[in-house]
């Protein structure tokens, strides 16, 4: 428990444990979300889109330490049950009932835009509070908008390929 670091933030302690803990579910889920939609998923550029599916699956899991990690040293526990992510966590987790890519692709463009939102409140919150946690919360707004803006890329890519049709050579 870091002592120093608690009294710093003694005003909004609770409150700053209460969001990274909902952001730590967050990640947890983002991290299933596109785990589970990368084995499932079939359509166009599949072997390309299921790779960064893994890719952003890994990154959400190391997100998820970082937060462990900050909320233990602020003297809290990280949400220590898996039934608990879905009941805190702001961000929603969309099961991929519809294989399809472009459904998916659109699912986890929602998730990153509101793990993009979670982080803007948090830097907002921390920035003359907690600066660790404004560090912290900074670097995963940085990588939350280069997932969302991944994201984006592909679905441009479908819709411009349906658009234009077969290439012909």
């Amino acid at each position: 428990m870091a002592q120093t670091a608690q009294y710093i933030v003694k005003d909004h302690l609770n409150k700053i444990i209460d969001l990274l803990n909902q952001a730590y579910a967050e990640e947890w889920l983002a991290y299933y979300q596109y785990w589970i939609g990368a084995q499932v998923a079939a359509g166009p550029m599949r072997p390309d889109i299921t790779a960064e599916f893994l890719e952003h699956a890994n990154e959400e899991l190391k997100h998820a330490g970082w937060l462990a990690n900050r909320i233990i040293e602020l003297g809290g526990t990280p949400v220590l049950s898996p039934d608990e992510w879905s009941h805190i966590a702001k961000c929603r987790y969309e099961a991929p009932s519809d294989p399809c890519i472009y459904k998916i692709l659109e699912q986890n463009l929602t998730a990153e835009r509101c793990a993009v939102s979670h982080y803007q409140q948090l830097c907002e919150i921390c920035h003359t509070t907690d600066y660790v946690t404004f560090r912290l919360a900074e670097k995963l707004l940085k990588e939350e908008v280069e997932h969302e803006q991944e994201i984006e890329d592909f679905i441009h890519d479908l819709e411009f390929a349906t658009r234009c049709g077969p290439q012909s050579e």
